[in-house]
């Protein structure tokens, strides 16, 4: 495929994951609905696993292979929370040194995944009370910059492409 096509499909898979993963959270009542959303988030995980990947992937074939490997890990069910949150950080470090994406955004992303990655470990160490905890506004503070950043970058995506031109012109 093509720069533009793992372009766009990348955007379509962020706006697909953030709806199916507000979506579950909305029907929480009705598993079944849940269920069906559970897949559809994991379905885009793996798109933009494997696109991010096509698209990072001459800035550090390794680093990018090692992101796209999380964002495997992150489409099973379970805690993937923490493979969403490093593998988001690497691939916005590649776009922000690729000068793939603009710097402003590719910034955005690369800081608020880091501090998400942060987050989650604490909350997994126990600290900070476990287990993600969506009414807690530490929860929302550190994932409403990346959620920002998400729907940027797949606008972007969408309308756009990525190219080193681009972040170079912006």
């Amino acid at each position: 495929m093509t720069t533009t096509t793992n372009a766009r499909l990348a955007g379509v898979a962020y706006l697909a994951y953030i709806a199916a993963g507000m979506g579950s959270m909305a029907v929480a009542e009705y598993p079944g609905l849940v269920a069906v959303a559970n897949v559809a988030m994991s379905f885009s995980a793996l798109t933009l696993g494997v696109t991010l990947w096509a698209i990072t992937r001459d800035v550090d074939r390794d680093l990018a292979t090692f992101a796209m490997l999380c964002r495997v890990l992150e489409a099973v069910p379970g805690q993937g929370e923490i493979y969403f949150a490093v593998g988001n950080t690497i691939f916005c470090w590649l776009l922000l040194k690729g000068s793939i994406i603009p710097a402003a955004l590719a910034w955005l992303g690369f800081i608020s995944s880091f501090a998400l990655s942060a987050l989650i470990i604490l909350q997994t160490g126990g600290l900070l009370g476990g287990r993600m905890n969506w009414s807690s506004p530490v929860t929302w503070f550190v994932w409403l910059p990346v959620l920002m950043f998400e729907l940027s970058f797949a606008v972007l995506l969408l309308t756009r492409g990525v190219s080193r031109e681009l972040a170079r012109k912006t």
